[in-house]
């Protein structure tokens, strides 16, 4: 944790921490063994440059939605680099609320205006993160196809490509969880906040929590390959049974 806090000090691209001894090396070496004890899938192949830009940006969006929600941030930072499970995350929607009353404002107005930008903040997010999804994906589906159609490749590979579908597949359903729990929390800080100190500015901040929900829906509905079992939302079904999720609760 200690690692981790000093890791996370300053920021670099898309937010996340800058490139350091931590999340460079021990991070990423530290999530493959924890995953692997849990029984994750964990996959020891190296990453394409999509895979690593979908983690880049799939940072932000797992992330408490504000910024002094300290402990909860350090936690979905572990999570993300598989330290963690998900389900060491919170899922109490009165956090971000918490964190958006709990320092010093001007004004009711403020507050408003900062629950708008960061749901703004987020819509803004997820379009480039679905296409680099779907490009993972497509990316995944020839690399399937390739395991199971080409004799060049050495059947102990099967299981190491499957790993890295399930991890993949994984993080964008995390993903769209996770955004969804944006959402619950956004609603839930507005409503309060219509309670405590009814403002004009509440109209602002629904048609920016509308506008989030508007583009989260076709993440959501993403067609997958189906590492998790069933063709449900539009995936198709998977080849062979999953190892349980890396990322995803199920």
């Amino acid at each position: 944790m200690l690692l981790a806090l000093a890791g996370g000090a300053c920021t670099g691209d898309l937010g996340r921490p800058r490139p350091n001894l931590w999340s460079d090396t021990i991070a990423p070496q530290a999530g493959f063994w924890s995953a692997t004890f849990r029984g994750e899938a964990a996959s020891y192949f190296r990453m394409t440059d999509d895979e690593e830009q979908l983690r880049d940006r799939a940072w932000r969006l797992v992330m408490p939605a504000h910024e002094r929600n300290l402990f909860e941030r350090q936690v979905s930072d572990l999570a993300h680099a598989r330290i963690l499970p998900v389900a060491a995350q919170s899922n109490a929607a009165s956090d971000y609320f918490r964190g958006l009353t709990g320092g010093s404002y001007a004004s009711q107005a403020s507050r408003y205006n900062r629950l708008a930008e960061d749901a703004n903040a987020d819509r803004l997010l997820v379009t480039p993160f679905r296409g680099n999804a779907a490009r993972v994906v497509a990316a995944d589906r020839v690399r399937m196809r390739a395991v199971e159609g080409s004799p060049l490749v050495p059947p102990e590979k099967a299981d190491p490509a499957m790993a890295r579908v399930v991890e993949n597949e994984g993080l964008i359903l995390w993903v769209c969880e996770r955004v969804g729990f944006r959402i619950e929390s956004y609603r839930y800080a507005l409503a309060n906040l219509v309670v405590e100190m009814p403002s004009r500015e509440a109209i602002k901040a629904e048609r920016s929590i509308m506008a989030l929900e508007a583009e989260a829906g076709p993440l959501c509905k993403l067609p997958l390959i189906g590492a998790f079992g069933g063709a449900g939302r539009g995936q198709e079904p998977a080849e062979r049974a999953p190892k349980p999720p890396v990322v995803y609760k199920g």
